[in-house]
């Protein structure tokens, strides 16, 4: 991502998982699960949630792997 700063134009990315579903359902067995393992998410859409803050994301990377 670029972000344009006072001082120039700064690259940064990070890891972070989504996880799209249009099953309700679906969505809040995933949100549940991730509380159980106390990960932080949210949703950012309606059918979608993410785990974007970086020691949610190391903390998910334990249970299911690096995704790189």
């Amino acid at each position: 991502m670029r972000r344009p700063l006072p001082s120039g134009v700064r690259w940064y990315e990070y890891p972070r998982y989504l996880f799209k579903n249009e099953s309700s359902d679906i969505l809040a067995l995933c949100g549940e699960a991730l509380d159980l393992l106390g990960i932080a998410w949210r949703f950012n859409k309606r059918n979608e949630l993410s785990v974007a803050r970086r020691e949610a994301v190391e903390l998910l990377d334990v249970h299911v792997g690096p995704k790189y």
